[in-house]
């Protein structure tokens, strides 16, 4: 049986996104992202914990990044994780854990300046080609017409 590598986030950018051109003007964006949890330790005492992800998005994702993504601006993160190495200048190999995204939500109202006009409360959706993905919104509500006056009952 595969594994599976998957990983879900909410949180805030600590930085707007650092975006690099690479060979055939390839695209790929990196930034901190924060998730906060608080929780009462054992003296009822609040206690509030973050954690820094470095998220790296490619090619269209990171277009989309550079173009919208501001520091502290909430987003909706979905990709994989993934550890790399590499040798510092000293020569000693180094390990860093990314997330490496394939689809982004941008949460929370569009930034003053924003098109359409509206004030974007649930968000946009992007996945890994940087192409706007919005869900289809499903309303299992009935849809209530005028009844035609020629019932039986």
């Amino acid at each position: 049986m595969a594994g599976i590598n998957k990983v879900i986030l909410v949180g805030n950018l600590g930085k707007d996104p650092e975006v690099r051109h690479l060979e055939n003007n390839v695209a790929v964006a990196t930034f901190s992202l924060a998730t906060s949890e608080s929780y009462k330790d054992k003296n009822g005492q609040r206690v509030d914990k973050t954690e820094w992800h470095n998220i790296v998005m490619w090619r269209g994702l990171a277009e989309v990044a550079e173009k919208y993504l501001k520091k502290g601006q909430m987003v909706y993160i979905e990709g994989k994780i993934q550890t790399r190495n590499y040798q510092d200048k000293d020569g000693q190999t180094k390990y860093i854990t990314e997330i490496v995204a394939d689809q982004m939500t941008m949460l929370g109202a569009r930034p003053e300046g924003g098109s359409n006009g509206d004030n974007n409360q649930g968000g946009s959706n992007y996945n890994k080609a940087g192409s706007s993905a919005a869900a289809p919104v499903a309303s299992n509500a009935p849809k209530f017409e005028e009844e035609p006056d020629d019932l039986p009952f």
